[in-house]
């Protein structure tokens, strides 16, 4: 009985964290094929680069804007042979949540719910370009925050030794 008084009391002092997707949609695409025509008389041996990126944006109270980057350059040799990005958006409400544990559900969650439009587009229009499908692996953006929050800290330990040392 008084374990259950104790859950009680608990859960009323819990935050009163929401988090909730309220729409997703294409910010913006590009596909290039420079080198036009030329490009299908090659042997397909492709050579994938993929960059990632977001951006995060206050709206208005509560609600934000987070923006998944994603540009997949493909060479053949020494030559590009398609070229998309792709920024896949999302608005997001979040209440209850304030500093790390934002940035946490911003930089995280948000992106791995638009990953996979992300991945969607960029492989509609790959096919559509007439390129074979192009499926691009999960990625674990915890991991990713994670790395980010490790390099910030040796940087601003970096900082701090450099002005005592000067």
């Amino acid at each position: 009985m008084a374990e259950e008084q104790n859950g009680a009391a608990n859960n009323a002092e819990a935050p009163n964290v929401q988090f909730a997707m309220q729409r997703i949609y294409l910010k913006d695409l590009s596909f290039e094929t420079p080198m036009g025509a030329e490009v299908f008389k090659k042997q397909w041996k492709p050579q994938v680069n993929q960059e990632l990126n977001t951006k995060t944006a206050k709206i208005e109270d509560d609600l934000y804007e987070v923006a998944l980057t994603l540009t997949i350059t493909v060479k053949l040799e020494d030559e590009t042979a398609f070229l998309v990005e792709v920024q896949q958006a999302g608005l997001f409400g979040v209440k209850g949540l304030e500093g790390q544990q934002l940035a946490q559900a911003l930089n995280t969650a948000c992106p791995q719910i638009l990953f996979p439009y992300a991945r969607e587009v960029v492989d509609n229009a790959v096919t559509k370009g007439s390129f074979p499908a192009l499926m691009l692996p999960p990625i674990n953006f915890d991991a990713l925050f994670a790395a980010a929050l490790k390099q910030a800290q040796e940087q601003a330990e970096g900082s701090k030794q450099e002005q005592a040392e000067a």
